[in-house]
């Protein structure tokens, strides 16, 4: 039998030479932006940034970490320098409907200009207009007009008085009004005097009387009218010195924004109300100063004022918004209440901005789920997209379930690039459920989490380290350092061939290398530094590892490491703790009986078997009837089981391993315990790639250690995973030293001479397998049970004989 290959350590780890570097240290790298490894999403980004029609927004989609913020960042900045600053928004108060503000866009840096200059004018006009009401011309033709109306009341009382004296009458001014009574020589008669009259006399005082009071009436009813006369002559006098007061300056400041007719008409409509509304305005101002906050603004004033929704002035370009609290609030805006005797009140000025507003010609970037996480924020991104326009109103109101009165603002003309990051299962799950989403986010950024490990990737990696170094103020790395950190990132990624483009993980590991180099005192961080800080990184979280290998040693949980045993393979697993991943051996055992041609997965059975192990079992379930049996009936039953197993189990990387238990347990050939086993399985006997070769090589290698190296112990993996392998530095010194060792694998015949020891044995032209070789004992054992099962099932349908039933 030919012994299997075995792995050298240079197979093991892929070194990263220090001579390769053309510099000592990363402070002899060129600053610059540097994007490595991302051609399809950098092309991605660069296209839906100078897409400037609707729809073609960007969803950039890959793990967390992986630089998809920085280069975001970059294509979106460096494209806003070149886009012009948009205009400022601003409302105003619609003195027709103060329930419906009006909005106005004005050139970049107008807005603040003009809130400032309307606030002067209300500040010289509220001085104004008590100077022009206190004036001596202004209290002179209000006194002559008053004067009029009384001089012009008392000319009619005193012809009428004048007409009663020649009657003989007297005009009297009682608490009941005006009155007539008889009178002789200047006195008035008493009634005595009064009845000795002559009727003829009395009748005719009546007549007199009768006739003065309806002079009397027609005068008294001439007086609303004329009084009404007196108002509006008053009013015409306020506004004829309300305009003399306020109108040139309302003129000049009107003469300034003659280009933007939109300011020109909220100008002529604050003329309008102010004539109107001068005196109000006077008595709020008067008001105001006797009140216990002095500070705080009128409703009668603020509503003269302009309230800034965004203000661009200081803009260099487009404007680029991180919103990293996407509520709904925030994306569209929101109309704020102030509290005014116990009420809830709210008028134009209250209007805040979100941030589709701040975005509004340029970008806008968010986290997907958290827009998703927000009630109603999806929904409302969606709408302003669609609508291209930012509406500020309330869920409630959006979603129809309020009724009350509110503020209903001029909706705002949005355009806007809006950026989504989030991963990619909550990509596909969008375009898979919401109809809307692939119209509005026409581009996905795919972001990789590796790159190709070449002699330039590794200079582009370099000179990453060397930015980051500079970026979080860190020391510089030496060149062993670099290699030292771009071999560790081939291992994060278990492949000598590719590189982790997780810039998040990358910067935290440099951080922790400056760290480390500072405790040893060192000005540059070296090799030594990162092997420490990576060493710190497992050493944290690798208790529970510890913990169940130390159950392994005190044989709580038994695994063999020597011996051999019947049946019985030591198989490997991956277990994943948040993001420290550790390997585990575990016995795998198989029993057979004749049977039926069932294999049994007892973890199936009990509901401990997830879907891919389950498929890995009735794989080799296949690859033994199509081997062994294909002409005769498969008659054994087997069963299959992970001893000491107490939780789920799931992945196809043991099928292989269970194939060689029940091999072994078929043809009743022992198994080396001193080897462990990975990797799947298909129904042709080939051995097929696993996850996490580098995590179980390591796992059962410290078992091994721990119970001390005999140079007997190693490990199967499938030969097209040797590529994946980046190994600790002590097992790769084991390995080299020969204590302890790692075969690649590419078939179950190869696998199995290397666990027993026995030849597996190749097919002959008779259709036969070697009587003493794996194959041909498992063979004849099948056969035995196949003739077995037959013998019984013809006894069993033989009829008794009559002495037999006698």
């Amino acid at each position: 039998m030919e012994i299997p290959r075995e792995l050298t350590p240079d197979e093991l780890y892929k070194a990263s030479s220090p001579e390769t570097f053309d510099f000592d240290t990363t402070r002899d790298l060129s600053d610059g932006v540097h994007i490595i490894g991302q051609p399809r999403a950098v092309e991605s980004v660069r296209f839906a940034v100078g897409m400037s029609h609707p729809g073609y927004n960007l969803f950039a989609l890959g793990p967390p970490g992986t630089g998809r913020q920085f280069v975001i960042r970059h294509f979106l900045e460096d494209e806003a320098t070149r886009r012009p600053v948009p205009n400022d928004l601003c409302y105003v108060n619609n003195f027709a409907d103060p329930n419906k503000p009006k909005l106005i866009s004005l050139p970049a840096g107008t807005a603040s200009k003009l809130k400032a200059e309307v606030g002067e004018l209300i500040e010289e006009i509220a001085t104004a207009l008590p100077a022009a009401f206190e004036s001596e011309e202004y209290q002179a033709r209000l006194q002559t007009m008053q004067q009029e109306f009384t001089e012009e009341n008392e000319k009619k009382i005193e012809e009428l008085q004048q007409k009663a004296h020649s009657m003989g009458l007297a005009m009297l001014h009682t608490p009941m009004g005006i009155v007539f009574a008889p009178q002789k020589d200047g006195e008035v008669l008493s009634p005595d005097a009064y009845n000795a009259l002559p009727e003829d006399e009395r009748k005719r005082i009546e007549t007199s009387i009768e006739g003065l009071q309806k002079e009397l009436q027609i005068v008294l009813r001439g007086l609303p009218r004329s009084q009404r006369e007196l108002r509006s002559q008053a009013r015409k006098l306020n506004e004829d010195t309300t305009q003399i007061a306020i109108g040139q300056m309302i003129d000049d400041l009107r003469q300034k924004y003659t280009a933007f007719e939109g300011v020109v008409g909220h100008l002529d409509e604050v003329r309008q109300d102010l004539i109107g509304h001068a005196r109000e305005l006077l008595q709020a101002q008067e008001v105001q100063g006797e009140a216990a906050n002095p500070f705080e603004i009128s409703p009668m004033v603020r509503r003269y004022q302009v309230n800034v929704l965004v203000d661009n002035g200081e803009g260099q370009g487009a404007p680029v918004v991180y919103e990293d609290h996407p509520v709904y609030e925030n994306l569209v805006g929101r109309i704020d209440h102030v509290s005014q005797m116990g009420t809830l009140v709210t008028d134009f000025s209250l209007i805040r901005p979100g941030a589709l507003h701040r975005a509004n010609g340029g970008f806008l970037v968010m986290d997907a789920r958290r827009v998703l996480m927000q009630p109603y924020a999806w929904e409302g991104l969606k709408r302003a997209l669609t609508s291209r326009q930012v509406r500020i109103e309330s869920p409630g109101q959006a979603l129809g379930l309020v009724s009350t009165v509110s503020l209903e603002p001029d909706p705002a003309s949005l355009d806007v690039k809006v950026v989504l990051l989030g991963d990619q299962s909550l990509y596909y799950l969008l375009s898979a459920y919401d109809p809307d989403f692939a119209g509005l986010f026409k581009v996905a950024a795919d972001f990789d989490d590796r790159l190709e490990r070449n002699p330039e990737n590794e200079r582009h990696f370099a000179r990453l380290i060397a930015e980051l170094a500079r970026k979080h103020e860190l020391r510089s790395f030496d060149r062993s350092a670099v290699a030292r950190i771009i071999e560790e990132s081939a291992r994060r990624v278990s492949d000598q061939e590719r590189l982790s483009t997780h810039v998040g993980n990358l910067s935290d590991l440099l951080l922790e290398c400056d760290h480390w180099a500072e405790e040893a005192h060192v000005d540059v961080v070296t090799r030594d530094n990162v092997d420490r800080a990576i060493e710190a990184q497992t050493y944290r979280v690798d208790r529970l590892r510890e913990r169940m290998q130390e159950s392994v040693i005190r044989e709580t949980i038994s695994i063999e490491t020597d011996g051999v045993h019947v049946g019985q393979v030591n198989g490997l697993a991956v277990l994943q703790l948040g993001t420290f991943a550790f390997g585990k051996a575990s016995r795998i055992t198989a029993r057979v009986r004749l049977g039926k041609g069932e294999v049994v997965n007892i973890e199936r059975e009990v509901e401990l078997s997830g879907p891919i192990h389950s498929k890995g079992v009735l794989i080799l379930s296949g690859f033994l009837g199509a081997r062994y049996a294909s002409d005769s009936p498969l008659s054994l039953s087997a069963t299959l089981v992970f001893e000491q197993s107490y939780g789920g189990v799931d992945g196809d990387s043991a099928s292989s391993t269970e194939l060689y238990a029940l091999l072994s347990a078929i043809s009743g050939i022992p198994i080396r315990q001193s080897l462990a086993v990975t990797g799947s399985v298909n129904q042709y006997g080939q051995v097929q790639t696993i996850g996490g070769a580098n995590e179980k090589i390591e796992g059962f290698f410290d078992l091994c250690t721990a119970r001390g190296l005999t140079g007997e112990q190693g490990v199967l993996v499938p030969a097209s995973n040797v590529r994946h392998l980046m190994l600790r530095r002590d097992v790769v010194e084991a390995v080299r030293d020969g204590r302890f060792h790692v075969y690649p694998i590419a078939t179950i015949d190869e696998g199995i001479e290397l666990l027993t020891g026995v030849e597996a044995g190749q097919l002959a032209a008779d259709g036969t397998y070697p009587q003493e070789s794996v194959n041909g004992r498992v063979a004849r054992r099948l056969k035995d049970l196949s003739d077995s099962q037959i013998r019984f099932a013809r006894a069993a349908s033989t009829p008794a004989s009559p002495e037999a039933t006698g």
